[in-house]
């Protein structure tokens, strides 16, 4: 199994609002949309993204306007050539001043109207505002290394050791540089952390369900839920955290995203 991470979800009050702050503000387009009964799902991303780049999708549940963000899920960082240039051009916009790159010299954070942390990257790869990682805090970084080396065989391909944090920087091998990677974020004074319901799940984008779900219990990952009980359309584990990780198939040469 060497699955690429497909895309990043977050639940949302206002679909509307949230759509229109991310078309304004990171100039994504709608990818795909999935209307169901009480809920609405639609993937977001760059108009000129790379087929192995990851999505943003966007859940909103009707009835539903108070998810809690936790601190069990960090933010998601996207790409741009300047990062000076790309805040200040979003706080023309109207943007929330947050963490200017003053005050982190290479970066800088925004955030979007549900409060979701959106990290600002320099990078020479990738369209602009691609999504570059996603960033879960982990309360074992042993533990979480060893989750995502041997349940998912990706590698540790970048790490920043601080005196009091580590980060850990986690791809597929022989991913494409415009894939998103996996940022651990492990606090060495022994904190516990909040899940929420804001943040919904990481998914990999894998090439046969139910063998790599097979594969993935053979590797003691929680069976969460099984393809069966998702109608053989995708599956759900969880890290040793409790993260939600999907599992699902994409054929890109479709006209939708969705398996279902």
């Amino acid at each position: 199994m060497n699955g690429i991470l497909d895309h990043t979800m977050m639940r949302v009050a206002d679909l509307e609002q949230s759509l229109d702050w991310y078309e304004t503000n990171l100039e994504y387009e709608e990818k795909d949309r999935f209307e169901g009964d009480d809920f609405t799902i639609v993937y977001l991303g760059p108009e000129e993204m790379h087929e192995d780049g990851a999505l943003l999708e966007l859940t909103h549940n009707e009835g539903e306007d108070d998810h809690e963000l936790g601190d069990a899920w960090g933010h998601v960082a996207v790409r741009v050539e300047d990062v000076n240039e790309a805040y200040y051009e979003l706080m023309d916009n109207g943007v929330e001043d947050y963490r200017p790159p003053e005050e982190n010299p290479g970066y800088a954070f925004v955030k979007d109207p549900d409060g979701h942390e959106i990290e600002i990257v320099q990078r020479d790869h990738g369209a602009r505002w691609s999504l570059d990682h996603t960033m879960i805090r982990v309360e074992d970084a042993d533990e979480a290394l060893g989750y995502w080396t041997r349940k998912f065989e990706y590698d540790e391909v970048g790490r920043w050791e601080a005196d009091s944090f580590a980060n850990y920087f986690l791809e597929p091998r022989e991913a494409a540089e415009e894939a998103m990677s996996l940022e651990l974020t492990y606090n060495y004074d022994g904190r516990t952390y909040t899940m929420g319901d804001a943040w919904g799940h990481l998914c990999v984008r894998i090439d046969d369900l139910q063998e790599d779900w097979d594969q993935l219990l053979t590797r003691e990952a929680p069976e969460y839920r099984d393809p069966e009980s998702c109608d053989n359309l995708y599956a759900f584990t969880k890290d040793q955290d409790g993260h939600e990780i999907e599992l699902i198939e994409r054929d890109l040469s479709t006209d939708s995203l969705f398996p279902f």
